[in-house]
């Protein structure tokens, strides 16, 4: 009786025939295995040593640990299938084995740009971070320096592919040279509005965060972002303005988050009939402004009898406070002028309102319209 299955003997002998004809098969098994061992210890080695580096603050160390994390498992598995793919080269004309070289020294040098720049964000985001700054760290300049280092690495990176794929360097630089001058000349705003906001890196008007405003236009907002072609602008209506950094090359820019107080500025004017007591007044408001706690006593606090006004005594108040916040600036001011007030009051006095005085000579009558009997003078 014929039979449709195979002996184990049959199946044996098939085997070392496939094994014999094809010997290559156990070096890429072999190969395999070896790829999924070593990823394996690769990711016990990063979990152990991770767990070594928490016990630190030092930051350098976690930010290395942390972008080599995802590029050095790819270069493993880029290894292990390399040398699987040797085999075949041996073993097979096909051409797309052929560039086997080239592709695995493309793929070194993209992995090494992968790292850098995954380097330069962790480095970025854990200098801004409070857990790693021991000090502050000006974010506009963190930004700044990681957009110029990034762009280095992209550039570097190109340059070494085309010399990896057998480009001459030096020609493209020529070219990029003779080239640049056309660029410079169709890009010229472009270009200005590059180096506008490199200047605002290096001299730092301003940065993120900073309330800024300009006396020359109607710029006024909180700085959201600071590109390498425009600032972005959060204006008081919550609207964005987006303005091309050449403008601050030609405008002036008020920086008020900078500055060191607020500044109380105001003139009042008490009637004239109260004239006599101007001068007790003028001294009981510098007495206050002397002795409150949210004056700043360092800086100039003038209050003198200013003017003659058309209707009224005047004198003003010159005077800084300590806060620089603009919500509490404002609660500050109304509580000291709430209390001129009360010293005002105090001494029987009022403040000056516009007032018309008509003098009427001797011997003038004023009739009345609803009177008949006479002269109502």
């Amino acid at each position: 009786m014929n039979t449709s299955a195979s002996s184990p003997a049959t199946e044996s002998t098939i085997m070392d025939v496939n094994l014999t004809e094809y010997p290559w098969l156990w070096e890429v098994f072999t190969l395999v295995l070896l790829t999924l061992l070593a990823r394996y210890v690769l990711s016990l080695f990063l979990r152990k040593l991770e767990q070594q580096l928490k016990k630190t603050h030092t930051l350098w160390d976690d930010a290395l640990l942390e972008a080599a994390r995802a590029p050095t498992g790819w270069l493993v598995w880029m290894v292990g299938f390399s040398w699987v793919l040797e085999i075949l080269v041996v073993e097979s004309d096909a051409f797309v084995f052929s560039t086997l070289g080239p592709v695995r020294e493309l793929a070194v040098v993209l992995l090494l740009a992968w790292f850098l720049i995954r380097l330069i964000k962790q480095v970025e985001t854990r200098l801004m971070s409070d857990e790693y700054a021991s000090e502050p760290v000006d974010a506009t300049t963190v930004l700044a320096l990681g957009k110029l280092v990034r762009a280095a690495v992209v550039i570097t990176v190109a340059l070494v592919i085309l010399q990896t794929l057998g480009y001459s360097i030096s020609g493209v630089l020529a070219f990029g040279g003779v080239g640049g001058i056309a660029v410079g000349f169709a890009a010229k705003d472009l270009l200005a509005n590059f180096f506008g906001g490199l200047m605002i890196y290096l001299d730092r008007p301003f940065a993120v965060g900073d309330w800024i405003r300009s006396p020359d236009q109607e710029i006024e907002g909180t700085v959201e972002h600071i590109g390498w072609r425009q600032t972005c602008i959060r204006t008081f209506s919550k609207r964005p303005l987006y303005i091309p950094n050449a403008t601050f090359s030609h405008i002036s820019v008020e920086n008020p988050s900078r500055m060191l107080n607020r500044r109380i500025y105001e003139t009042i004017g008490i009637r004239y009939e109260d004239a006599d007591k101007m001068k007790v007044i003028v001294t009981d408001v510098t007495e206050l402004l002397r002795h409150h706690e949210e004056i700043d006593q360092n800086q100039t606090i003038i209050v003198n009898f200013n003017s003659f006004a058309p209707s009224s005594l005047d004198f003003f108040i010159y005077t800084f406070t300590k806060t620089t916040d603009w919500v509490k600036y404002h609660q500050v001011k109304q509580r000291v002028l709430l209390e001129i007030l009360d010293i005002i009051f105090k001494h029987n006095a009022d403040v000056a309102f516009p007032t018309s005085t008509v003098h009427i000579p001797d011997g003038v009558a004023v009739n009345s319209p609803d009177s008949q009997t006479g002269p109502v003078v």
